[in-house]
């Protein structure tokens, strides 16, 4: 038989975790291992406990959900976080996800819905209320952008010239700047690409067009 689904409920409601206490141990394949009325308490039992899934109240005092989240991942690398929220607005969700959260589920949803999240988190999956999916996508659709808009024109002439091959000194010479100065924008430039090689560097240059 499969282990059982170990779970931590935090939220500040002590009615609200009663409900759902009442569903989730009601399933053969679940149990609730710790309860937590704030997010430091929810860290706390997280490192003691090590749950499997923590049920997370993203609106709570001394320490929100989504900062407990952020704090989770070094105190219980493998619990996965379900966030819990009254909240359909896209910031929210976009932040705690950001945060690390696997799923995100509106107060407000069916009883079923609640158990088909944390049986998805459980497995590593993610999930989101159906409430909040339009919004999740017409968010990221918004805030996705082409990583090249991230640079400066200044950055982009020094993308383009490290991927023809000059050195720093030559950029340096080029562009009237000093090599300290090209360094740091190579080092900048790196840094909001997401690349650790100049190899890394010559082909995101290549695959935006910049140089052949």
């Amino acid at each position: 038989m499969r282990e059982k689904i170990r779970i931590l409920l935090a939220d500040d409601h002590a009615v609200v975790r009663q409900g759902f206490k009442m569903i989730l141990a009601a399933q053969p394949d679940m149990e609730i291992v710790g309860e937590a009325g704030n997010g430091r308490e929810a860290l706390d039992l997280a490192g003691q406990l090590q749950p499997d899934v923590i049920v997370m109240d993203v609106a709570m005092p001394e320490l929100n959900g989504i900062e407990a989240t952020r704090r989770v991942a070094d105190l219980s690398p493998r619990s996965r976080v379900l966030a819990l929220s009254m909240h359909k607005d896209s910031v929210y969700v976009r932040e705690i996800l950001r945060a690390g959260a696997r799923g995100y589920l509106l107060k407000d949803s069916i009883s079923s819905d609640l158990l088909a999240a944390v049986r998805a988190v459980s497995r590593g999956e993610g999930y989101l209320s159906p409430g909040v999916s339009d919004a999740v996508l017409n968010d990221y659709r918004r805030h996705v952008t082409d990583p090249i808009d991230l640079l400066t024109s200044r950055e982009r002439e020094v993308l383009q010239m490290i991927a023809e091959g000059k050195t720093n000194k030559e950029v340096a010479t080029v562009l009237n700047l000093s090599v300290y100065t090209v360094d740091a924008h190579r080092g900048r430039i790196m840094e909001k690409l997401n690349v650790h090689s100049v190899t890394d560097l010559v082909r995101f240059a290549v695959r935006c067009g910049l140089v052949d």
